[in-house]
């Protein structure tokens, strides 16, 4: 299969999927399940990074300062574009990144999240087409990642959306479309990045940097909320769970 297929085919399948599992988990409100599913993408996203990411960044680029000069800079980039969205939201007193939402807020929340998580799924094809150009095993690995933290994301937009007075048919509906935005990213990015193979080990380097804020800013945080003994166990094997899942991916995918 070509490498452009393989794009297509995880931007693709990836979208719609972690769409449809989000919708699955929101629509039967099983919280319990979502919890379990952060803590395995967390374990995902770093297995993703360290084990099959990074790794293939420096062996790809030749100056490791300016790669992890970029790890630097993304996660500063990525902290700094999380504070500005959540100041857009917030007013005065009331600061809606934080509190319910009111119900029929349609022109508020409810198109900010899908304006965000449109660019997001974008930003996510242009990852997903940067691994396959390097290799076919850290593309898959790269899939896998960004659908495991992707569905407890959209759980959190498709109540945002159900809580803004949208219908549960309608709330589907733009998340599909929102998710197309990862195969337009793919697609794209293969076509730009086949002529640029020079900013690729760099461009590898921000897609660790988002992954590693991701799991280690927006993730982990809300696992330190659960003290519990049991709980803290559960969340430790869910997240050792998605760093196998990765190294299991990469023992079949490579053999």
């Amino acid at each position: 299969m070509s490498v452009l297929l393989w794009i297509v085919a995880a931007s693709f399948v990836g979208g719609v999927l972690s769409v449809l599992c989000a919708a699955l988990f929101a629509l039967n409100a099983r919280a319990h399940w979502v919890s379990g599913l952060v803590s395995y993408a967390i374990g995902a996203l770093l297995g993703a990074v360290f084990l099959e990411i990074l790794p293939e960044a420096f062996k790809l680029g030749s100056n490791y300062a300016a790669i992890s000069g970029t790890i630097l800079v993304g996660i500063l980039l990525f902290f700094t574009l999380e504070k500005l969205l959540i100041w857009r939201h917030c007013h005065h007193d009331h600061c809606e990144a934080h509190e319910p939402v009111e119900p029929h807020a349609h022109g508020r929340s409810g198109s900010m999240i899908m304006v965000g998580n449109t660019f997001h799924n974008f930003v996510d094809g242009i990852i997903i087409a940067a691994a396959f150009l390097v290799d076919v095993q850290l593309g898959i690995a790269t899939a896998l990642a960004i659908i495991a933290h992707e569905i407890p994301q959209e759980v959190g937009d498709f109540m945002i959306l159900l809580h803004s007075g949208y219908s549960k048919s309608q709330a589907l509906l733009l998340n599909l479309v929102s998710s197309f935005a990862t195969l337009l990213g793919g697609v794209l990015a293969y076509f730009a990045l086949e002529s640029m193979q020079s900013v690729v080990p760099n461009l590898l380097a921000l897609a660790a940097a988002s992954m590693i804020y991701v799991a280690v800013a927006d993730l982990i945080p809300g696992l330190h909320k659960r003290t519990r003994l049991r709980d803290t166990i559960e969340q430790v094997v869910l997240i050792a769970l998605g760093v196998s899942s990765i190294f299991l991916v990469n023992l079949t995918v490579g053999a």
